[in-house]
């Protein structure tokens, strides 16, 4: 279940340049960036077999209620103590209303555990800068918490810069039991595949206001 993603993500907006005279977050020399209020949508993608259908698909849940920021500090390196992005597994939606009660009620716990919780720890691969109308893939390690759980995960990005901001897609993948997460068991669904893939489009833009 999606989620979303994501903070490791965040990390991608070292590949912006602050704006001149831009006042430091948390730590002195620090720039942040904060999500977009649009231009985000987080997903779940799993494989499953339906009762009535020959062949298998992709359950499929995404909500945009995605928020949060990260601080880079002047070493270029990620400031995990204030940076963090927070997904709505309550607004999870999917093409199957009974799929989605079902994820909230039983898989999930929403009503326990309303969000996902992502903390960067560290970047891989990035070069910097990024030339303007070309992108880099790269991989971001974080913390991901689900269902009350914490568990490493990493990432694989593809992102640009659009002017200041940073847009792109990041993607990871899990099992249920990583998270101590139920897998779905109902008469329709004849199958579910064991791993979870979350995926993550994100557009960041720096946060002038402070």
């Amino acid at each position: 279940m999606k989620p979303t993603v994501a903070l490791a993500v965040l990390t991608l907006t070292t590949l912006a340049t602050p704006a001149t005279g831009q006042a430091p977050a948390s730590n002195p020399g620090s720039t942040r960036y904060v999500v977009s209020p649009t231009g985000n949508e987080a997903r779940y993608r799993v494989r499953e077999q339906l009762a009535g259908f020959d062949l298998p698909r992709d359950a499929i849940g995404a909500t945009k209620n995605v928020t949060g920021q990260i601080v880079i500090g002047s070493d270029g390196k990620v400031v995990k103590e204030t940076s963090k992005l927070t997904i709505k597994l309550d607004e999870l939606k999917s093409d199957q209303t009974r799929r989605d009660n079902y994820l909230r009620r039983s898989t999930l716990e929403t009503s326990k555990y309303p969000t996902a919780e992502m903390v960067p720890t560290a970047l891989e691969g990035l070069l910097l800068p990024i030339p303007a109308g070309s992108s880099q893939t790269f991989s971001v390690r974080g913390d991901l918490k689900v269902h009350g759980v914490s568990h490493p995960t990493t990432w694989n990005v593809t992102a640009r810069a659009e002017g200041k901001d940073i847009v792109g897609t990041a993607s990871t993948a899990f099992t249920f039991k990583d998270f101590g997460l139920e897998q779905p068991r109902v008469p329709i669904v004849l199958s579910v595949a064991d791993t979870i893939r979350l995926e993550y489009d994100f557009r960041f833009v720096p946060d002038t206001a402070r």
